[in-house]
């Protein structure tokens, strides 16, 4: 008769104490630079800013938070109807938002209450109410005309002159606060195209 043999298990050795805390602060070290890194490629990426003012209403209003594409015009030129964020040219520590009107070389001329671009009337139907005063840009290189969608109470291209392309932060995208406005931002293509 054979007699069962009793096998042995070994138990694992349970860690010491210093070991597990060496391995915690090692994960928690590595999670903490993971989230860092996060941090600053979402900070190189976007931005973020806060409407101030009635000037781009009805399409943005006054406390809603936005989130802004910095890489946007890093390799693409901007287009007629995007909605950017700027530095104020006549104080940098502002920063505004605006709908680009008219690109480098166009000429805008608003009249009668409608805005032509190279001499052809734009759609724009997120503005509320007719434009109530005229004039006549021609838009220098590297720079660009912007209007904000609530044209009768907006400081803007018409007041203060064009946008220098090296103010621009970037293409705003969404908004993201209050709940009951998140949504992305519409840029609507506007006509205008020079003709050759």
């Amino acid at each position: 008769m054979f007699e069962p043999q009793q096998l042995e298990i070994e138990q694992p050795a349970t860690p010491s104490m210093g070991k597990r805390l060496l391995r915690f602060l090692g994960e928690l070290i590595q999670t903490a630079l993971i989230a860092l890194i996060l941090f600053i490629v979402v900070n190189l990426v976007t931005a973020r800013i806060r409407v101030e003012g009635i000037s781009m209403e009805p399409s943005l209003n006054d406390g809603e938070f936005v989130v802004v594409n910095r890489l946007a015009y890093r390799w693409l030129e901007p287009k007629r109807g995007d909605v950017v964020v700027f530095y104020f040219p006549l104080d940098p520590s502002r920063r505004f938002i605006k709908r680009i009107i008219g690109l480098p070389g166009d000429k805008v001329v608003i009249r009668d209450g409608q805005v032509f671009v190279n001499d052809l009337p734009i759609e724009e139907p997120y503005i509320a109410d007719s434009i109530q005063y005229h004039g006549e840009w021609e838009i220098n290189p590297y720079e660009v005309f912007v209007l904000g969608d609530n044209r009768n109470n907006s400081a803007d291209s018409h007041r203060w002159g064009q946008l220098p392309m090296d103010e621009v932060i970037g293409k705003a995208i969404l908004v993201y606060w209050p709940p009951d406005s998140v949504g992305l931002i519409p840029h609507f293509e506007l006509n205008g195209e020079l003709s050759e």
